[in-house]
C-alpha cells in the first residue's frame, strides 16, 4: 500500500491557498512539504498539524492506494 496525498492538493485548491500559505499556517518544514510532494511517509505530528489549520480529518487529505496506481 501506498500513500496519496491528492486529496491535500485538492483541498488546497478549494480553499484558495498555495502550499506556501500551508507550511506557514501550520508551522511545516520544507523537508516535511517536500514528503508530501512525494507521497512520502510523514509523522502524525505533521498530519495532526495540517488537519488542525485546514479544519478536516485525516482522511479528508490523504488515502491509501495501491503500489500499482504509483
Amino acid at each position: 500500500m501506498a500513500i496519496s496525498y491528492k486529496k491535500l492538493w485538492k483541498l488546497l485548491i478549494d480553499r484558495d491557498m498555495i502550499k506556501k500559505d500551508l507550511r506557514i499556517a501550520a508551522g511545516l518544514s520544507t523537508n516535511a512539504l517536500a514528503k508530501l510532494g512525494k507521497n512520502e511517509d510523514v509523522s502524525t505530528e505533521v498530519l495532526g498539524k495540517i488537519c488542525k489549520v485546514l479544519n478536516c480529518e485525516v482522511t479528508d487529505i490523504m488515502e491509501f492506494v495501491d503500489d500499482e496506481a504509483y
